[in-house]
């Protein structure tokens, strides 16, 4: 088998700046890259199609949040391309229905152009508590949010809105999966990352302490340390 490639799965209204400190840990053998399928296409599912035309060969996916869910349905529709799986604070469910409303009201906000006062108010949810008082990380984060642009925030929270539901395939996963998230995840909760990891068979679940939902940016030496090794045997085995 040729060797895997890695591609990286950002989050929603997030970009390659999400993986800058994972990308030094990756082995050089699994060429490591960043999708943006997430920008361009309307659904989850045509977001998969695309990156499955776009890398060639077996992948390694490595998802946050949004980008857990592309890379979930990546594994769904072409599980013999798939050789490794991991999942950072992501959720297997649909969408509920207070989320939808919430998301809704989100975008009508988008649309008026309020996307800057309604991330500056809300970006300390996606932090703990003991980042979240950290003003250069946020106005990293911030940042990154507002650089993709209201009509990206309005495409991608449809597109998550419509999800679906990950769950009814996940138990027919035969690759390594490795779940993590952060024991204080206010935005997708640990029970999320708990179900998905009883769903998969050979599952590794990975709880980062006092960390909340931007995993990589909060935790970055913690998610590398556990990450580096758990890519290393797809360097070793390609």
């Amino acid at each position: 088998m040729s060797s895997p490639h890695l591609v990286f799965c950002p989050g929603l209204a997030c970009d390659e700046r999400l993986w800058a400190a994972q990308m030094p840990i990756v082995p050089t053998r699994l060429q490591a890259r960043v999708t943006d399928a997430h920008t361009r296409h309307a659904r989850v599912e045509n977001m998969a199609d695309a990156l499955l035309q776009e890398h060639a060969g077996p992948l390694v996916l490595c998802g946050a949040s949004m980008g857990g869910m592309l890379a979930m349905e990546v594994a769904r529709r072409a599980p013999e391309r798939v050789v490794g799986l991991a999942l950072l604070g992501t959720n297997a469910r649909p969408e509920t229905p207070d989320m939808f409303v919430l998301r809704t009201s989100a975008i009508d906000l988008f649309e008026r152009g309020e996307a800057r006062l309604v991330i500056e108010a809300n970006a300390h949810l996606a932090f703990h508590p003991a980042q979240a008082a950290d003003a250069d990380l946020l106005r990293r984060y911030v940042d990154m949010v507002l650089d993709a642009g209201a009509d990206q925030l309005i495409a991608q929270n449809r597109a998550v809105m419509q999800r679906p539901d990950a769950r009814v395939h996940l138990p027919a996963l035969k690759c390594p999966v490795l779940v993590m998230c952060g024991d204080g995840d206010a935005l997708t909760p640990p029970d999320c990352s708990q179900e998905i990891a009883s769903l998969v068979p050979q599952a590794e679940l990975v709880t980062v302490p006092e960390c909340g939902h931007m995993l990589t940016m909060e935790k970055p030496a913690f998610v590398n340390d556990v990450l580096r090794v758990w890519l290393q045997r797809f360097a070793l085995e390609s």
